[in-house]
């Protein structure tokens, strides 16, 4: 073996350490998902050096064929896995063995309970490649070298997977890594040529690089040079016939693209011929990532062209509201060296997100029509992102529409379960409006006063909780031919749902309750933009409508929790002339006492939609007055 010089020990990154803790004390009842990792990231470094060599051919060290081999020694119970892709240097090799970079670690970690099942189960959502390893292994050694790089600068790392690592140079003639795995005495079980060749065949069958292992000898004599097989497809999945591919082969795939424990909801494989050919496999998790709400966070498709990878994350492939999806484009038509910068700006790229991002939304589409059950998951995970789409990708609102799921007043559970078109296939006669009420909580909205008079006819609303309801309903006008009605602004008009008789008293009421009218205007003074009757009350005595152009209390909140300017709006105070409370109002005499429960019934107005007051001293101190009066 090589001579090491410059050896050092350093310490593991803390979110290291805990993961490799969760790993070796409590980890997967399936051990044997360690090969599969480590294959995959072999595959990854294949990939990268075979990018590189476009530009660098001298990178090829000669034209090896790209490969990965598996081998195993019984007697000193190891497992070695090595690989000529791209290797490491070891700058390289401190910062990928010893740290996690990946965003989203803190958010992680914060999820980390203690519970050492549901940890582990957090930790295959995160996805931990390398240090998989661990599980079946109580010492590990990594030989690699960077290709380009001389063979003195080789690197020998090794841990235990305890606190600390150690990183010294050695001479490495050949490039990439190699991987010495010192099974625990426990875990003799893969030191075997079967289990190993049935793991590969069952997890890595779908890697585009053959996977060798030594053949098997029947015979007695133990040959001097020993012989590969390769035991892998060895062919891109993505390249295949989708009716040669099994449900288990590109679930299995989805891992290694994904970097997930977990199988995808759904998946979508085309090939497109004709004016652009290209091909896609498009994949839905089955959970959100830890950074999903991070839109700088790294993001987008595998890119390769004529089965060469190009890119990691190709992000110009999918809108950002679409971020989630996984998966492969290979392109025929992009050429070999292309940059990030080209990308950008090459017209096929429009045409091939244009179609893909279609294929993305026909996928969830017959994923909501065919398992209703596991869209409500889909949409529980990935529905406020989703939220995002009619502001990014006008082509295709109505179809981001059809994807979308409301609470709604037809449904007490409170869940987001109601789509446009189950709407629409219960609207009255006469109903040529979506009506909606935007709140902070779904308690809050449910029982809101700007929902009586749509209780008493019978007619349904749906009630929209999430923080970025009210920007989506800014751009998501209509659907299917009928407008969207906020029920909490402007003067609120049901049209053919209101008879005649129910117009005529209306205007009757208006018109009797003018001077009430005034009365109020004096008191609640620049409180107001308007004082009016209300037509949308049965039960309250008074409620506060949104101005037409006006922002909502969502909108608001989110501004002014960001530190930007809100603009300047004052409500509409509405009342219902037949609440007993607003006829002992309409008969005070006296203007300060008037006044007084003019300003309590508009602060508890203001409650009821779910606003702070401006001066909740004030609404006690009338309150407490009140009171002392009615005891008296």
């Amino acid at each position: 073996m090589s001579v090491e010089t410059q050896k050092e020990t350093l310490g593991f990154q803390t979110e290291v350490k805990q993961l490799l803790h969760l790993m070796i004390h409590s980890l997967y009842s399936n051990k044997e998902i360690f090969l599969r990792e480590l294959i995959s990231n072999a595959s990854d470094a294949a990939d990268k050096l075979r990018f590189e060599a476009l530009a660098k051919p001298d990178l090829l060290e000669g034209g090896d064929p790209l490969k990965i081999r598996v081998s195993f020694n019984k007697d000193a119970n190891t497992v070695t896995l090595e690989d000529n892709g791209i290797g490491m240097s070891r700058e390289d090799a401190i910062t990928h063995l010893g740290t996690i970079a990946k965003s989203g670690t803190a958010d992680f970690m914060k999820h980390l309970s203690g519970d050492q099942k549901k940890d582990s189960h957090l930790i295959g959502q995160f996805g931990v490649g390398f240090y998989s390893a661990f599980i079946v292994a109580d010492r590990v050694d990594v030989f690699t070298r960077r290709a380009g790089l001389p063979a003195s600068e080789g690197v020998h790392w090794e841990s235990h997977g305890e606190g600390e690592f150690s990183v010294a140079s050695i001479d490495k003639p050949e490039r990439g890594t190699r991987i010495v795995l010192h099974l625990k005495s426990g875990e003799t079980e893969f030191a075997d040529g079967w289990r190993l060749r049935n793991i590969i065949k069952k997890y890595s069958d779908h890697i585009a690089l053959p996977i060798e292992l030594p053949k098997e000898q029947h015979g007695e004599e133990t040959p001097t040079e020993v012989e590969w097989e390769t035991v892998n497809r060895a062919s891109a999945l993505w390249t295949r016939p989708r009716a040669e591919v099994k449900d288990e082969e590109y679930q299995e795939f989805y891992k290694h693209v994904a970097h997930d424990f977990e199988n995808p909801l759904s998946w979508s494989h085309n090939k497109v011929e004709g004016k652009l050919e290209y091909t896609s496999l498009l994949y839905v998790p089955g959970r959100a990532p830890f950074d999903l709400y991070q839109r700088e966070a790294p993001h987008g498709l595998k890119l390769y062209v004529q089965r060469v990878f190009i890119m990691d994350q190709a992000d110009e492939f999918l809108p950002l509201y679409l971020r989630f999806v996984k998966g492969v484009v290979d392109s025929n038509d992009l050429s070999l060296n292309i940059s990030r910068e080209i990308l950008q700006k090459d017209p096929v790229i429009d045409s091939m997100k244009s179609a893909l991002t279609k294929r993305a939304l026909d996928m969830l589409e017959k994923l909501a029509k065919n398992d209703p059950e596991q869209y409500k998951g889909f949409w529980k995970n990935f529905g406020q992102v989703i939220k995002e789409g009619p502001a990014e990708d006008f082509a295709n609102k109505e179809k981001i529409a059809g994807l979308l799921r409301f609470a709604s007043t037809s449904d007490d559970s409170g869940e987001q379960s109601v789509a446009l078109t189950d709407y629409l296939g219960r609207v009255k006669d006469g109903q040529d409006k979506i009506y909606y009420l935007t709140g902070e909580s779904y308690a809050q909205v449910k029982n809101s006063p700007h929902l009586e008079v749509f209780r008493k006819k019978g007619i349904e609303v749906l009630l929209l909780t999430d923080r970025i309801d009210e920007w989506l309903m800014s751009y998501l006008t209509e659907f299917d031919g009928k407008h969207f009605v906020d029920v909490a602004r402007g003067d609120l008009d049901l049209g053919k749902l209101d008879s005649e008789e129910d117009k005529k008293i209306q205007e009757e009421a208006a018109k009797a309750k003018e001077g009430l009218v005034e009365r109020l205007k004096t008191a609640l003074g620049s409180q107001v933009s308007e004082v009016r009757v209300s037509h949308r009350l049965t039960d309250s005595p008074a409620i506060l409508a949104i101005g037409e152009q006006d922002l909502g209390l969502q909108m608001r909140q989110i501004l002014e929790a960001s530190g930007q300017q809100v603009p300047d709006s004052k409500p509409i105070f509405e009342f219902n002339p037949a609440h007993p409370l607003i006829e002992k109002l309409d008969a005070e005499q006296s203007e300060e006492r008037f006044g007084d429960l003019s300003h309590i019934l508009f602060d508890q107005a203001a409650l009821a939609a779910g606003d702070s007051l401006k001066d909740p001293a004030a609404y006690v101190r009338r309150l407490n007055k009140l009171l002392v009066e009615l005891s008296a």
